[in-house]
């Protein structure tokens, strides 16, 4: 019997400053692949990722996005043309701001699959990170050891998933989960091993899984998502663009519905960091590449320019909503 092959997956603009760390953590986990593709970089980051496939660290595709397209959606179409030539039978896409963390066995993907690998689907929620109060990024520093304050739990109703879900059984998939069932009633399991309802993967969009009280209580698996970071890096978002093309809204402002909504504080929760001895001995290791360490400071150069030319204090008080009482 032929084994099954599980590929991680991201789409990704302008992430040269974390896509290091997001790499060496996600590797730990036991992923056959990484996949990532790229789409009009601006920071550097295509030499850095052209650089880590050379090594064979991952597998990278730079994507030209179609007038009017979703860069996510798009580059989706391209990652399942990828794993599907390469016989790859799971795929979890996510983006560089959220960390897959298993509570089940080793904390391995295959412990997660060994549970529930007969479903069609395995949504996994989000938990979300706040900025524990940092307003400026030093590049270089791990977002995994700066970010360690969150919301209690996921809120049924509210909270999103991400999907980890077999390559053969969808025609499609968005960022969130896959559309267009080619298996005939796609068997969907939470990671506690609890059914959940399919009725989601007919909408045309959609992130979220009923009965939502049973996709939220889940506890073998979670996915960290670091959405805001420190205030100045939430703010350069407005500078990247939005990973389905949307532009024109104030999504990326400090204290607008959705900086409220990510920015959760509320408890501390080190839980990820027991993979931080791992993460870091495979940093090292990454950058122990002279061309690799060249790359990921040019990064870091084009962020501190384009921050100290975008954030002005007339930026930083324009992209500020103003609390009302």
């Amino acid at each position: 019997m032929t084994p099954e092959k599980t590929a991680l997956v991201s789409c990704m603009r302008n992430e040269g400053l974390f896509v290091l760390e997001w790499i060496a953590y996600h590797q730990g986990l036991g992923f056959d692949a990484i996949l990532i593709v790229s789409n009009d970089n601006t920071d550097g980051s295509d030499a850095l990722l052209d650089r880590l496939a050379d090594l064979g660290q991952i597998t990278h595709i730079r994507q030209t996005v179609p007038e009017g397209a979703s860069p996510q959606d798009h580059g989706m179409d391209l990652a399942l043309a990828w794993l599907r030539d390469n016989g790859f039978t799971w795929c979890l896409h996510i983006d560089s701001d959220e960390f897959l963390l298993i509570d089940l066995g080793d904390s391995k993907i295959a412990d997660l699959l060994t549970l529930v690998g007969r479903a069609d689907v395995i949504p996994i929620c989000w938990r979300a990170f706040g900025d524990n109060g940092l307003t400026d990024w030093t590049p270089g520093a791990s977002v995994l050891q700066s970010f360690t304050r969150a919301e209690p739990g996921p809120t049924p109703g509210e909270t999103k998933s991400k999907c980890l879900f077999r390559v053969a059984s969808f025609a499609r998939a968005t960022d969130h989960n896959p559309l267009e069932p080619l298996a005939k009633n796609p068997l969907v399991l939470s990671p506690d091993d609890e059914w959940l309802s399919n009725r989601t993967l007919y909408d045309a969009k959609s992130a979220r899984f009923r009965d939502r009280d049973v996709s939220c209580r889940a506890r073998n698996a979670r996915l960290n998502h670091y959405g805001v970071k420190s205030q100045d890096l939430f703010l350069m978002k407005n500078d990247r663009g939005d990973g389905q093309g949307k532009s024109g809204n104030h999504k990326y402002h400090l204290h607008s519905a959705w900086h409220r909504q990510a920015n959760r504080n509320d408890v501390e929760d080190r839980t990820i960091l027991r993979h931080w001895p791992d993460t870091h001995r495979r940093l090292a290791a990454l950058r122990s590449d002279p061309r690799i360490t060249a790359a990921e400071r040019a990064c870091q150069d084009w962020f501190e320019t384009r921050r100290a030319a975008i954030l002005t204090p007339q930026t930083r008080r324009a992209w500020t909503k103003q609390a009302t009482s």
